[in-house]
């Protein structure tokens, strides 16, 4: 069987960009920039983008195009005879499907929310009441199961479809229209009165929250952002390394991927606090933002019925991009490790995803007094698997199978990384690859640990 490429370069990029961007960008990063110093933790956060995110993302996709393969067989490919670096293959496809386990629930709940205001269900809300929806929605599995399912159809029936047939052109259009529905978003919120105390608050550099968080707290803060907003370490981006030609430079590649998901993580937060502070309404953190404080804001704005539907399409695009990514890494490993059909292999996933789905479903209703690990309901444990273990540990393995003389090595990925067109990398960085990075992953892992 012949194996797929990429039938462009927009659809490489536009692909791995969506993998990248996500529910984060959205409700993560705007409230922590606002946090931890506007404009402050903005250039911090641009700074690790580039002296930690970039470098690692090349050598996620320097493993794969060099290999071709999926991860597994990839590290089998380019590890020294008788190394075990692909174990971490392994260790990857169980975080995906980790990943997978919760990031469709909120899917789901995204998916819904669409609905809910396309069909006008928030039309009769009153204002300081659209938690009820949410609650509502968090009580019923039966409603969290269909849309649930729903979100797994999809991810199943693109890549059923194969790479460029379904993942890339349809993620290529649904791309294009988010990156099209949030300019909306950003025109229409800008215009709004109070946006510019938003934006104040977001972006103008506060010296005096800086001083009272702390110059190293949000330092850390914007390191963790960074780092975690590409999803680097679980290879779910050494897939379409593997499926990207050589004509490009990896360096180059992974500054436009890096800039798209750094343009939609900006944009969120000008939609978010323009919004938020132009109704005199908290933009709090996590599930609340999107859920409880946003739909207040469409509420209370003139047309917020169809600002809302445009609001929580976008949101859809965004998380089903990273979905039908994943499912793609989880597709492609199937097939190349236990030699099955892509029909079959995507059936089987899906299956699997939608039944590892249900304790995170549960966990909001009749499991919702389970703390797997501490305090933290069941999509807090798995996320924080997810995100503070597997993602640090997947990251700082490829750094050291890329540039130490125990793995593939510095001078076979800086050959690779340096292939094609475009901006090149300089030897000159083996020795900061070689030891400073490795403390900086290092300094996140054990912050997430606290």
């Amino acid at each position: 069987m012949v194996r797929e490429k990429f039938k462009s370069r927009l659809g490489f990029l536009l692909v791995s960009a969506g993998c990248a961007i996500g529910i984060g960008n959205v409700w993560k990063f705007p409230y922590i920039a606002g946090q931890n110093g506007g404009g402050i933790f903005v250039i911090f956060y641009l700074l690790f983008l580039v002296i930690m995110g970039i470098p690692v993302l090349t050598m996620e996709l320097a493993v794969g195009r060099a290999s071709r393969k999926s991860t597994v067989i990839a590290y089998k490919l380019l590890e020294k005879k008788g190394q075990f670096w692909h174990i971490h293959g392994w260790v990857g496809i169980i975080g995906c499907f980790v990943l997978m386990m919760y990031y469709t629930v909120v899917s789901g709940w995204i998916i819904d929310y669409f609905y809910k205001f396309a069909s006008g269900k928030f039309n009769a809300v009153v204002t300081g009441h659209s938690d009820g929806i949410f609650s509502q929605m968090l009580a019923d599995p039966i409603e969290m199961i269909i849309f649930l399912a729903i979100t797994v159809i999809i991810g199943f029936a693109v890549c059923e479809l194969g790479l460029q047939k379904g993942v890339e052109s349809i993620t290529k259009y649904m791309m294009l229209g988010m990156f099209g529905l949030i300019i909306i978003l950003v025109v229409n919120t800008l215009t709004l009165n109070g946006a510019k105390d938003g934006l104040k608050f977001y972006l103008m550099p506060d010296f005096s929250r800086v001083i009272e968080i702390g110059l190293g707290n949000v330092i850390t803060a914007s390191m963790n952002q960074a780092f975690f907003t590409l999803g680097i370490g679980l290879a779910s981006m050494e897939i379409f390394g593997s499926y990207m030609s050589d004509e490009n430079t990896l360096i180059s590649e992974s500054i436009r991927i890096c800039s798209l998901d750094t343009f939609v993580a900006i944009a969120s937060g000008l939609i978010v606090f323009s919004a938020c502070y132009s109704f005199k309404i908290k933009p709090d953190a996590g599930p609340s933002l999107i859920f409880i404080t946003l739909p207040e804001v469409f509420i209370n704005m003139s047309g917020g019925r169809l600002w809302g539907t445009i609001f929580f399409l976008f949101m859809s695009f965004a998380s089903l991009s990273t979905v039908i990514a994943v499912f793609e890494n989880l597709v492609a490993s199937f097939i190349e490790n236990f030699k099955i059909k892509r029909r079959t292999a995507s059936a089987i996933i899906s299956i699997m995803i939608l039944i590892a789905s249900l304790p995170c479903l549960f966990g909001w209703n009749i499991w919702k007094n389970f703390t797997p690990i501490g305090n933290k309901n069941i999509l807090e444990s798995e996320d924080f698997i997810v995100s503070n273990i597997l993602l640090p540990i997947g990251a700082l393995v490829y750094l050291l199978f890329c540039v130490t003389e125990w793995g593939w090595g510095f001078d076979k990925y800086i050959e690779e990384v340096n292939t094609g067109k475009g901006i090149r990398l300089s030897r000159k960085f083996k020795t900061y690859f070689q030891f400073v990075l490795p403390i900086i992953i290092l300094i996140i892992f054990i912050s997430g640990l606290r």
